[in-house]
């Protein structure tokens, strides 16, 4: 298994979802150890003394003035995870709170938090025997850090809130009983160090990322097996055109439809026919398409920033230089993940609306509704109506979260990111455009059946066997549910890609392009 060292490597999107499914080791090095405990000594010796520093020998928010005793700092930062654990809603899902702890773990570690080694050993410990915090989905405002996410996160380290083990959520105590293993007590701004940070919000930036970069080469395929089905014209994919207009997102596409088309014999059929333009959803894919791709390359890089920062406060320099500022502000990942859900929604909007272009029958060859016989039978006509519902809630859901700002605690902290709420809307989102684009799949599948016996190429073919081995073709009317379920967990595993992949390595085919570096992660 590989390792990776807290606090000192590069943290990507990709390490942090391979430590969260434990597919990486994470540890901490002697350098590291030592930068920690210099950190902690630091802050131990600020609490002794008389000089006021925030959170560390003070009161929080607006009480930063109220000066604490040496002899109270235990029972200011045990009280600090007590007070503001006060969440509610549902559990954040079980590998966000994973992401949480690993994101903690790797800005704690770099030594500027005064965190205690043994704390950073607790959540090291909670990882590697899945013992993960419950955290409610709701109370997150996004400012001063993902404070009530966080401080359930890290109740357990008291022996108090809940937790996953063992497949059911029991209280934190009786595990520790169970295990045999003790409660710890918080030392001075450790409490704060815990609770000030990002890393509700960039967890579930994290899976964004990661989901919604699923979806993009997704929507390339399905894209793609439109243009076979409703013989739509690949002269608007051609490289010199995009030269003129170079984004990366564009130029990625247009190459990618070119890859997953060539060889088709559909596509050679009709090269020379009559038809001048095709609608905006086929031809203006690389553009539409590719504007998502920008926006989730801007997310990634804000991300990967974020998840490699220190971003409690006061941030420790020594004990003769700490710094109360405000990198515990979510702003600058709330904007990106506010683009981000705009770009998911958009790749379901468009494809929405190749899923309507193919029932209209104007296709040589691929009849009205997508089926032979219609009048006794409604066709492929009511999934859409699904897509059509999914479309119009992700526009809802777009609102750009970051808009709004609502003043907290007695006015200290009189503007908020609402980060924490526009990354749960994104991954709402790119739940249901996974389901807009299952269904496309569905329908495209459908549409290229009507031109057998011309072939697709070699990659686009192996992606149509693939769907016909869970999903026959539609003759006559019949419960499409499991269909559509099927089509939808194509999309969600990933196989397709990885098929995509397999044959063109194994046929010596292009699939990949010169950007496909640029959008990984």
């Amino acid at each position: 298994m590989k390792t990776f060292h807290y606090g000192q490597d590069h943290l990507t999107i990709g390490l942090a979802l391979q430590l969260a499914r434990k597919e990486t080791k994470g540890i901490l090095t002697p350098e590291t150890q030592d930068k920690v405990r210099a950190s902690a000594l630091a802050v131990a010796n600020i609490a002794k003394g008389e000089k006021a520093v925030y959170g560390i020998n003070t009161g929080f928010g607006p009480l930063c003035t109220s000066k604490i005793s040496a002899a109270d700092t235990q029972t200011l930062q045990e009280n600090l995870l007590k007070s503001h654990a006060v969440g509610l809603g549902e559990p954040v899902p079980l590998e966000i709170s994973k992401l949480m702890l690993v994101l903690k773990l790797q800005a704690l570690a770099q030594g500027f938090s005064g965190i205690r080694l043994e704390t950073l050993d607790r959540m090291l410990w909670m990882l590697d025997n899945d013992v993960i915090p419950v955290v409610p989905i709701q109370g997150s405002v996004g400012a001063s850090g993902d404070l009530s996410p966080l401080s359930h996160l890290f109740l357990p380290l008291l022996g108090l809130g809940k937790v996953h083990f063992e497949g059911t959520i029991q209280s934190t105590s009786s595990i520790y009983e169970k295990l045999e293993v003790a409660a710890l007590s918080l030392g001075p701004k450790e409490g704060l160090a815990l609770i000030n940070g990002t890393q509700f919000m960039a967890a579930y930036g994290v899976q964004v990322v990661d989901r919604l970069h699923n979806l993009l080469v997704h929507a390339d395929i399905t894209g793609a097996m439109m243009i076979e089905g409703l013989m739509g014209s690949i002269k608007p994919f051609s490289a010199e055109l995009h030269q003129l207009r170079p984004f990366p997102g564009n130029k990625h596409v247009a190459q990618t439809i070119l890859n997953l088309l060539n060889g088709s014999e559909i596509v050679n059929s009709h090269l020379n026919c009559a038809r001048v333009q095709d609608p905006y959803s086929l031809r203006c894919m690389p553009q539409v398409h590719g504007a998502s791709r920008n926006a989730w390359l801007h997310l990634k890089e804000a991300i990967e920033t974020e998840i490699n920062s220190v971003t409690d406060n006061p941030v420790v320099f020594s004990e003769d230089h700490t710094i109360s500022g405000g990198s515990f502000h979510g702003q600058p990942i709330a904007l990106p993940l506010d683009y981000a859900c705009l770009a998911a929604s958009e790749l379901g909007n468009i494809s929405d609306r190749r899923i309507y272009l193919s029932l209209e029958g104007d296709t040589p060859g691929v009849p009205k509704l997508l089926l032979k016989e219609t009048g006794l039978n409604s066709g492929l006509m009511i999934p859409q109506y699904t897509t059509a519902a999914l479309a119009s809630e992700n526009k809802g859901l777009c609102f750009p979260a970051s808009a709004d700002s609502i003043p907290t605690s007695l006015g200290q902290e009189d503007h908020v990111s609402m980060g924490s709420i526009g990354a749960r809307k994104a991954l709402q989102v790119i739940g249901n455009v996974e389901k807009i684009l299952g269904i496309e799949l569905f329908y495209a599948a459908q549409a290229m059946d009507f031109h057998a016996p011309l072939k697709s190429g070699k990659v686009m073919t192996a992606i149509h066997k693939h769907v016909r081995k869970s999903i026959t073709p539609v003759i006559n009317d019949r419960v499409m549910t499991e269909d559509m379920e099927a089509a939808i967990e194509m999309i969600q595993s990933g196989e397709l890609i990885d098929l995509a992949n397999q044959t063109a390595k194994a046929e010596g085919l292009p699939f990949e392009t010169e950007w496909s570096e640029m959008f990984n992660y």
